[in-house]
């Protein structure tokens, strides 16, 4: 498996105290034209992530000296470094602290050391180009203004920080302002993922509620539609103007979809949209193996 000529010579830090798998995920990543670099614990970590400022992180949940998630705290603190976290468990418990912390991206022990190599890729790409091949004009609603291009989101004066998928999730909305929008969907056209866990897109909605809304328990911007999935609402003064819907002509004035069950006064839905988590096709059961098969 080779690497695209635009992923050629991206450094990738691998980030795990088990030599075996640590061993075999280098190999594959190495194969696949990426420069990699390693450690074992998390303060090693921090340190090779400093010192050489990787493209992207493996980061294993169990490690000694200091745990994944605070890892990845801190290294969401100095930049947008993308991290696909690693856990030995299926809980998802901790795929959710996992992404709550920032990670763009888990895959759970056993697995594929093919299927990482897609993972890292799909990150990367996405971390570089963004959900859509024509970024168009900056978007703009309700007081935030949003550059695909230069990949910059702002709220008012205030420059906001999202993660790569965050990003990614915030422009996809915004390109599709009024229209209920699927977990199903939303993993397909942000993660270009067919199948995967739908409480991905579940969690990334709540952190980016957190970071757009005034009061993301009374959201005003996403709303979720029940048993349906999440709309982005607009209001008619932020959609005017042709950069609050590129490539769209200008519909001014038309009423956004009344939010379902919802009523004035009700109690604010959770972040569900009435439908269990479950993988949009099921795949195969993912494996650990060390040869090349």
């Amino acid at each position: 498996m080779q690497t695209s000529p635009l992923d050629a010579g991206l450094r990738v830090l691998v980030v795990d105290d088990d030599l075996t798998v640590a061993e075999v995920v280098a190999g594959y990543l190495s194969r696949a034209g990426y420069e990699v670099i390693r450690a074992d614990d998390g303060p090693a970590a921090l340190e090779c992530a400093a010192l050489h400022r990787p493209d992207l992180v493996v980061l294993d949940l169990m490690l000694p000296g200091m745990d994944g998630l605070e890892v990845c705290r801190r290294l969401r603190a100095e930049g947008p470094v993308p991290v696909i976290m690693l856990t030995a468990r299926g809980d998802e418990e901790d795929r959710i602290l996992g992404l709550e912390v920032g990670a763009d991206d888990y895959v759970t022990k056993p697995f594929s050391p093919r299927e990482l190599v897609l993972r890292v890729e799909s990150v990367l790409r996405r971390s570089r180009t963004g959900p859509a091949s024509d970024p168009g004009a900056p978007l703009l609603a309700d007081g935030l203004r949003v550059d695909p291009v230069a990949r910059h989101v702002s709220k008012g004066e205030a420059e906001l920080t999202l993660t790569i998928r965050e990003f990614d999730l915030l422009v996809y909305l915004l390109r599709n302002p009024g229209r209920v929008l699927g977990r199903e969907e939303l993993m397909r056209e942000v993660w270009g993922w067919e199948f995967g866990d739908l409480s991905t897109v579940t969690v990334h909605i709540r952190r980016l509620r957190g970071k757009v809304e005034d009061d993301p328990a009374r959201p005003r911007l996403i709303q979720t539609v029940w048993g349906m999935g999440y709309r982005l609402d607009v209001a008619d003064e932020a959609a005017d103007g042709p950069s609050a819907r590129p490539g769209r002509p200008e519909r001014s004035g038309r009423p956004v979809p009344p939010d379902g069950p919802e009523r004035s006064g009700s109690p604010v839905p959770p972040d569900e949209p009435g439908r269990p988590d479950r993988p949009v096709r099921p795949g195969r059961p993912g494996r650990f193996t060390t040869t090349e098969g």
